[in-house]
């Protein structure tokens, strides 16, 4: 199919997508899944962003890609299927090394998964590790008898990893992905990682000062919740032919015009922009021969 494409997106200053929602001492939560608790960016949020994007760039299909304005969402839908920027490599740091990019099976599971769907065999994980032991870790190489992630203590494992190595460094645009990934990446079972999606995510104070007093004002202390910098995630894309009267588009054609936008290879998601958050670069992910 030439109407379909992954973006992925490799964080390169921290994500805060807020939940709106508090829990505990932490005032600002990062979006999650319900079923799972992994972080993920959702679909309405990453669609936002792209729109904003389309509109800096003053192209002339937006409406017939994004749809028009609310006050008007009536008159048709847009021609372009966002989906969750969903996760993929959680950075997280280790007590014997430089930091990992950790996954698990379930993960590349759905990563095959919606590579399926979206007809890019290109991107659909290969053979994919199983991790049968808890306390297990599994490393392309150099695997020694113990790897710290965070508070736990795993035993290192070295694993085959030739087949979930080349897809993940599709995602990230980076020259040196594949040499990166042999040195830092740890597939863990799904239930370490489920702890690690939950608690190894930055939380972090911030403050508003009296600017007479020099000290906190009253209540302007809050802690926010976000995806550490060389977080790896994905969108997928699915384009549809332009529903807008007299425009003439088909599905390839508006996904073709869509992916124009990234000649510059960088997208804003989520919050405090003003303060240098949210910064991915962008990769296009399409077929063999596209």
């Amino acid at each position: 199919m030439n109407n379909t494409a992954l973006l992925g997106l490799l964080a390169e200053t921290s994500i805060h997508a807020g939940a709106g929602q508090m829990a505990g001492v932490i005032d600002l939560l990062i979006q999650r899944e319900a079923h799972t608790a992994w972080p993920v960016v959702y679909g309405s949020a990453v669609k936002g962003a792209l729109r904003t994007l389309v509109e800096e760039q003053k192209a002339p299909w937006l409406t017939a890609i994004f749809g028009p304005q609310t006050g008007n969402a009536s008159e048709h839908a847009g021609a372009l299927l966002v989906g969750d920027a969903r996760l993929v490599l959680l950075p997280v740091r280790s007590l014997t090394s430089h930091f990992k990019w950790v996954t698990c099976p379930a993960l590349l599971k759905r990563l095959r998964a919606d590579a399926q769907r979206l007809e890019l065999p290109a991107f659909a994980v290969g053979a994919i590790p199983e991790v049968e032991d808890a306390n297990a870790a599994l490393l392309p190489e150099g695997a020694t008898n113990a790897l710290f992630l965070e508070e736990f203590r795993f035993e290192a494992r070295t694993a085959d990893l030739n087949a979930v190595i080349p897809t993940l460094a599709g995602l990230m645009g980076r020259e040196d992905a594949t040499a990166a990934l042999q040195k830092q990446l740890v597939v863990v079972g799904d239930d370490r990682f489920s702890h690690l999606a939950r608690y190894a995510t930055p939380v972090n104070p911030h403050v508003c000062l009296d600017n007479a007093t020099k000290t906190v004002k009253g209540g302007m202390l809050w802690y926010e919740e976000s995806l550490p910098p060389d977080t790896v995630l994905y969108v997928g894309l699915y384009a549809q032919a332009a529903r807008v009267k007299g425009e003439t588009m088909t599905a390839a054609e508006v996904l073709d015009r869509f992916l124009t936008l990234f000649a510059r290879p960088y997208l804003q998601l989520g919050g405090n922009e003003t303060v240098g958050m949210g910064w991915c670069k962008v990769t296009i992910c399409r077929g063999k021969g596209e």
